[in-house]
């Protein structure tokens, strides 16, 4: 126990010009020891948060500008077309027997582009 202590005691003594030093490098540590969290938020903004919320905006204008006669997807998987849209809820016709369905605008997963000949 005695070698334990005398241990801690040594590393806690001061090294050489440590203990003259100037309040400035402090703040320099401590910027030190900051910068890599710094670093670390601005990585994550980039690779994550800004790619999210640029796709969650695509995804939001796509919504905003369905008009009837597009064809969706569903979140669910169901493809069909637009054949009445009422505030947030739209009617789409899905099948080979027209089964209409109304689902919720923010169910519609992507819109199908129109092929052209």
């Amino acid at each position: 126990m005695f070698y334990l202590s005398r241990f801690i005691n040594f590393l806690n003594t001061p090294v050489a010009g440590e203990a003259t030093a100037a309040p400035e490098n402090s703040t320099v540590a401590l910027l030190i020891q900051i910068a890599p969290f710094a670093v670390l938020i601005v990585v994550f903004y980039f690779l994550l948060i800004r790619p999210q919320r640029k796709r969650e905006k695509q995804e939001n204008d796509m919504r905003a500008n369905l008009v009837v006669g597009d064809v969706v997807t569903t979140r669910g998987g169901i493809i069909g077309t637009i054949r009445q849209i009422k505030d947030d809820n739209i009617v789409i016709e899905t099948g080979a027997n027209n089964v209409r369905i109304t689902v919720a605008r923010w169910a519609i997963g992507s819109k199908e582009e129109k092929l052209t000949n």
